[in-house]
Order: C-alpha cells, then structure tokens, then sequence
C-alpha cells in the first residue's frame, strides 16, 4: 500500500503547480526547517531596519490537526486545484471507512469505523494535509504565514504602531479553523513581540475566540529557541548541553577500545548532528562566546576520539554554501529572489544594512560567501 501511495503522491505532485504554496516548507523538495527559520527572521530583521518598526509572532498550535481533516471539505479543494474526479473519488474512499481497534494484551476493544483524519504515518497523509491548508495565506503585505506541517507561524510587519492588518488576519485565521474543522489550542499557542525601539509602549494582548494569547519572551521553534531580542544565547547553551551529555558514550567506546575512524563516525552521527541542527539559521548571528562555547564542545570531542573533527565555523561555512547553492537554482524556492545576479552575471547583488543584525543574517551572510 504504502508502494501504491508513493505513486498516487507522484501523481498529484505532477498535477499542482511548485508555486502553490510556496511557505509551506514540509514534505517538498529542497525545503527544510532552516528555511521555516531564516525567513521569518530575515523578515523581521529587513523590517526592524527600518524606524519606528516592530514584529508581532504567533506561533500557531493546532489540537491533532492531522486527525480532524474533514475529507468531504478536501476533495472539493482538491478538485479546485484541477484533480480529476476518479482520483477524487479514490482519496475519498481511502480517507473514509477506516476500521480502528484497541488490542491491549489478549483484549481486543470493538471495532469503530472513522471517517475523519488522514492515517497516521500514511505516505499521502502530509501531502494531503498541506493541500488542505493551502488557503491558510496571508492577504496583506505587512503579514507572513511560515507554515511546516501543522506548524503555523504569523509574522506581522508593524509599521507606526499600526495593528490593524495584523490583528485583522488573526480573526480572519480563526474563522478559517472554524470553517475547515481545525481546533485552536490558544493555551498552546503563544506570541512574541520583537522591538527595539528605545520608547516603547505596552502592546496589547491577542484575543483568539475570546481567549488571551501569553505574550512569551523566548519560544522553541522547530527545536530552536528563539527569543525576543532575535539572540542565540539560550539556543547555544541548550545544544551545549545536550552535546556534552552525549560525550559520555564517545568515552565509553573508546574504553572498549573502538578505533579513531569509529569514534568519527559515531561523533558525526549523534554529536555533529546536533551542533548542525538548522545551523544556518542561528550560527551566524552567534556571539562570540557562543562560538567559544560550541568550538570548545568540539575541541573536547576531538581530544576523546584521536581524530581531527571540523570547527564549528567550517561546519557553518560548509552548510551555508551547499544551501546557497540549492536556492539559486531552484526558481521556485521563496527565497530564490534574494539571490538576483549583478548585469555582469558573476556576483549576486547584496541588499544594504544599517544594522549589524541584519547584515549577520543567514541570508546575507550567504550572499557574501557566494560572492567571495
């Protein structure tokens, strides 16, 4: 079955166009979680360079999103993205009539037929799950809708304490889960506000069905934590952390005696992934304690397993090229547009700054490593 979906997934994929949802970075090609990160937050920085300004974030968490699709309410926007009616009909009949049971043991619980959700762990489940959230986009410019999944994150663009767009598009967001069966968990689901203007005034809370939004000072975000002054203390601690829990079983397979080229694999596995998780994302913008306190993690590592392991800089600089160098031949990635070709076609045009943070951002940074 799970043969036969890929080749239904295949099919679909050839029939909706790479631009339909372009913010929508999960289960697509050359799209990750360091791309849901770097956009919102070159978004915000473009905008706080500017005066008067600051960022509103909803991080958006929905109650078992996957398990409350109304499968009648899919079809019909699947037709509207031009499926034809046996394909219809097929999605349908597989997204309906499903027998569920509960064995616990020798007990097995009566069986009860569900005709609501997409299948847990189904091939077509999150390919279906982003179609049937396409709609969910934001209609002014000063809004942006970072979707991963059901990862839902609104960035609102304010401008002379001007709200209006913004508090707009969260009532009109509310509606929207009302009327495709998607329940809100506003307990949940936080805010944080970015401003660095010297006079600030107190921002008023979101209402969402009548419930107050927690206003947060820092939020974990696809397993990093962002905070609202947009540094990376908090996140670099955390990955220090859990890097130096996981030196104890690089010493213990060097007690048993495991060579140096095991040890370097065993790093590159389970410590190298975590210092590398989205980062180019955050590493940029790193302070320089918080390099020293990541290259120091490395340097332990290394002196545990008797081989040469990369700098964190060169793991950054490594990563950020490699994606740079998908983004721009990949027209249809959101961020495509940012890497426009000066006329003589051998350097990349490079957006001004008057701040440091934004010219530390990910993408800027790649700009100037392509160009060197």
């Amino acid at each position: 079955m799970n043969c036969f979906e890929r080749l239904v997934m295949a099919h679909i994929n050839t029939i909706i166009p790479e631009t339909l949802d372009p913010l929508q970075f999960a289960y697509r090609p050359n799209r990750s979680t360091d791309d849901a990160i770097s956009i919102p937050l070159h978004t915000a920085l473009s905008h706080l360079d500017k005066r008067n300004t600051y960022v509103r974030m909803l991080f958006i968490d929905y109650s078992s999103a996957f398990n409350t699709i109304v499968p009648s309410k899919l079809i019909i926007k699947l037709r509207t993205l031009g499926l034809n009616t046996s394909l219809c009909n097929w999605i349908l009949d597989f997204l309906t009539g499903r027998p569920q049971v509960v064995r616990v043991g020798n007990n097995t619980s009566a069986t009860l037929i569900l005709n609501m959700g997409a299948p847990q762990r189904c091939v077509l489940s999150s390919l279906l799950y982003s179609l049937f959230t396409h709609d969910c986009t934001a209609r002014h410019d000063s809004n942006t809708v970072i979707k991963f999944a059901d990862d839902t994150t609104v960035v609102g663009l304010i401008t002379d304490n001007d709200e209006t767009a913004y508090r707009e598009y969260v009532r009109d967001l509310a509606v929207w889960c009302q009327d495709n069966n998607l329940s809100l968990n506003v307990i949940k689901t936080k805010e944080m506000i970015v401003d660095y203007r010297k006079r600030r005034t107190e921002h008023a809370l979101i209402l969402i069905d009548g419930a107050v939004v927690e206003q947060v000072e820092s939020f974990k975000f696809l397993g990093v934590h962002i905070t609202n002054k947009l540094t990376w203390s908090k996140h670099t601690k955390t990955v220090v952390k859990r890097v130096r829990q996981n030196l104890f079983p690089l010493r213990r397979l060097k007690r048993f005696g495991m060579s140096p080229q095991i040890l370097k694999m065993f790093y590159s596995c389970t410590i190298e992934s975590i210092l590398t998780g989205c980062i180019t994302a955050w590493c940029g913008k790193c302070s320089a304690s918080d390099r020293k306190a990541l290259q120091r993690v490395v340097c332990m590592a290394q002196y545990i397993a008797g081989a040469k392991l990369s700098a964190i800089q060169d793991l950054y600089t490594r990563r950020c090229r490699r994606k740079d160098l998908k983004i721009v031949k990949d027209s249809s990635h959101p961020s495509h547009r940012l890497f426009s070709l000066l006329p003589h076609g051998t350097r990349c045009w490079s957006a001004k700054s008057s701040s440091k943070r934004l010219l530390n951002s990910f993408y800027l940074q790649a700009i100037r490593l392509l160009n060197i």
